[in-house]
C-alpha cells in the first residue's frame, strides 16, 4: 500500500467544533460505540479515504473514549451509597470497566499505528488534541451535570436517613414519655 501524504491539510480543520448535547452513556455501550467508530476509521484508511471522510467515526471515537474514561474515574470512587449498599456490585462494575479501558487501550494504539503509517505522525497528534477537545466540552456539559445528579441524590439519601433516625428516636422518646405518664 502506497503511503500518503498531506501537507496542508490538518485534522482539527475536517471536523467541525460541535456543541455537546447528548447523554453520557454507559460503559458497555461506549466500548460498543468505540469499538464501531474503530472499525470504521480501520476500513476508512485501508481503503484509502481521505481523513476527512472519517470526521464522524473520530467525532464518535472520541466520545466514546471520553465517556470510557468517565466511567472508569466513576468505578474507581463510587457514591457513598454505592459503596453502602451494593459492595459486590460496585466491584463488578470497576472490573468491567477496566476490562473495557484495556480493550480501548488496545485499539488506540492500533488506530495510532494506522493513522501514523498511512498520515503522518502529525495527524495522529491533531486526532489526539480533538479527543482532548472533545473531553473537555463533554466534562463541561454532560460530566458536570452526572456528578450534580449524583451529589443531589447523595443528599436526598442522606437527609432522607437523617429525617428517619430523627423521627425513630422521637417516637422512642414520646413512648418512654407515655411510659411514665408525661404526655
Amino acid at each position: 500500500m502506497p503511503i500518503k501524504y498531506y501537507l496542508n491539510i490538518y485534522v482539527s480543520d475536517l471536523i467541525p467544533p460541535t456543541k455537546v448535547t447528548t447523554k453520557m452513556i454507559d460503559p458497555v455501550s461506549a466500548i460498543g460505540m468505540a469499538t464501531a467508530a474503530y472499525r470504521g476509521i480501520k476500513s476508512a484508511i485501508d481503503t484509502g479515504k481521505n481523513l476527512h471522510d472519517m470526521a464522524g467515526s473520530l467525532q464518535k471515537w472520541a466520545g466514546a473514549m471520553s465517556d470510557l474514561d468517565f466511567a472508569h474515574r466513576q468505578a474507581e470512587n463510587p457514591p457513598m451509597f454505592k459503596k453502602l449498599f451494593g459492595a459486590s456490585q460496585v466491584e463488578q462494575n470497576a472490573l468491567e470497566v477496566w476490562g473495557h479501558k484495556q480493550k480501548a487501550k488496545e485499539m488506540r494504539e492500533e488506530l495510532r499505528s494506522h493513522i501514523s503509517l498511512f498520515y503522518g505522525p502529525s495527524a495522529w497528534k491533531e486526532i489526539v488534541g480533538i479527543e482532548a477537545q472533545m473531553r473537555n466540552e463533554r466534562k463541561e456539559a454532560i460530566y458536570k451535570a452526572e456528578e450534580r445528579k449524583q451529589l443531589i441524590i447523595e443528599w436526598i439519601i442522606g437527609l432522607s436517613l437523617a429525617a428517619g433516625v430523627a423521627l425513630i428516636v422521637g417516637f422512642i422518646i414520646w413512648l418512654i414519655g407515655v411510659g411514665q405518664g408525661r404526655w
